[in-house]
């Protein structure tokens, strides 16, 4: 009796020339007709789309996993990036911390940079994380909401009155030049 063997793919993973078959929360609209919806189950999540460029796997709607345990793909990840940074402008704007609180300054600059780059690379998620230079753009949106977090306990706190800015540091340019708090004398390092 012959056997045969048939190669199961998951409905996420089937690629064909331009659709992809994808497992999507329904409240998600992608481009194509209503009529393309997987009939396989009633009220089904699955739904296919169609794309103007070919679906290369792994790379785009074609990436069908990030490599990271609990992080799913993510094809909206580049707005999110954008609406996660700009609702932290937006709060920091509204708040009474000072212009001048170097956590201001910092989570201001890197947040307008991340705005920019995904305005300037909406539609290729692959520039974004290769200018941003911080993760995948998964890992970007989980950044944006944990900085919000972040941002929260320090208005709350108001930390930015707990910290003296004269503080003076001490910085020693050239340690080589005096080696007295290693206790190295300094004849044998000149040999």
């Amino acid at each position: 009796m012959a056997s045969t063997l048939r190669l199961v793919v998951p409905l996420s993973r089937r690629l064909s020339k331009n659709r992809l078959v994808a497992l999507v929360p329904e409240k998600f609209s992608w481009r194509g007709d209503e009529s393309s919806h997987n009939t396989a189950r009633s009220g089904s999540a699955f739904r296919r789309f169609s794309s103007d460029k070919p679906l290369i796997p792994g790379i785009g709607l074609g990436k069908t996993s990030t490599g990271i345990a609990g992080i799913p793909v993510d094809h909206d990840a580049v707005p999110k990036i954008i609406a996660g940074n700009q609702a932290l402008l937006d709060k920091m704007a509204q708040s009474d911390m000072p212009e001048t609180a170097q956590y201001r300054i910092n989570v201001e600059a890197i947040a307008r940079y991340r705005i920019k780059v995904c305005e300037e690379n909406f539609d290729d998620p692959e520039k974004v994380e290769e200018l941003v230079e911080c993760g995948q753009v998964e890992e970007l949106v989980i950044q944006a909401a944990n900085e919000m977090e972040v941002l929260d306990m320090y208005l709350e706190s108001r930390l930015w009155e707990k910290i003296n800015p004269n503080v003076e540091i001490e910085y020693d340019p050239d340690p080589m030049e005096d080696n007295s708090h290693l206790g190295v004398d300094e004849e044998e390092v000149k040999r």
